[in-house]
């Protein structure tokens, strides 16, 4: 159940689920406010003992801040911490992130020509891991493009988009684990996204 008449911007939602064959039952409650310049999201499930998701960001130009908490009330406690920074210049965007002040992490992406696109991410835990990722995407035409990526783990990924109509997209892709090229594991999925 959708009602967004209140007050413009505001969206409330309930959702919910009952298995009959299990008797379990689940249900959420979840607000979002929009405006110009701000956006506030906050969820609740329906338990017991309920947490409460909420987030909210920021933009002034080419400027957005944003940060995510949650509170447990079976806990009493916030139990995340999370803010994000970005700098979108157009054909260049920056953003830096902090996980519960444990992971740190930053990214860029580019739009180098008309046809192709690059990204690199990066992130460091305290006290050790640490990941980095590379992507790129290149158009074939209007309706086709080809992504990869490939992280320090040695993941590699691959994919095919083909619009075949409007509305109707197929897309055909691969992670492949570099470290275990000759065993079991490796992905292929396809997906047919069809709009209505």
């Amino acid at each position: 159940v959708d009602y967004d008449k209140l007050v413009p911007g505001l969206k409330l939602t309930l959702d919910g689920s009952f298995q009959p064959n299990s008797g379990s039952k689940s249900g959420k409650f979840k607000t979002e406010y929009k405006h110009e310049k701000f956006l506030f999201n906050a969820d609740l499930n329906l338990a017991s003992s309920p947490v409460v998701n909420m987030s909210t960001s920021v933009g002034h130009g080419a400027y957005s801040l944003g940060y995510q908490t949650a509170f447990d009330s079976g806990k009493s406690a916030l139990t995340k911490h999370n803010l994000a920074l970005a700098y979108n210049a157009g054909d260049m965007i920056l953003h830096a992130t902090a996980t519960d002040s444990k992971v740190f992490g930053g990214g860029i992406y580019l739009k180098n020509s008309p046809v192709l696109e690059t990204g690199v991410t990066a992130s460091s835990a305290v006290g050790g891991s640490s990941s980095f990722g590379i992507g790129c995407k290149y158009s074939l035409g209007p309706d086709a493009s080809l992504r990869a990526k490939v992280n320090n783990a040695s993941q590699v990924g691959l994919s095919y988009q083909q619009k075949l109509r409007d509305g109707v997209t197929v897309t055909m892709s691969a992670n492949i684990d570099g470290n275990k090229l000759n065993e079991p594991g490796h992905k292929l999925g396809l997906c047919l996204e069809m709009e209505a």
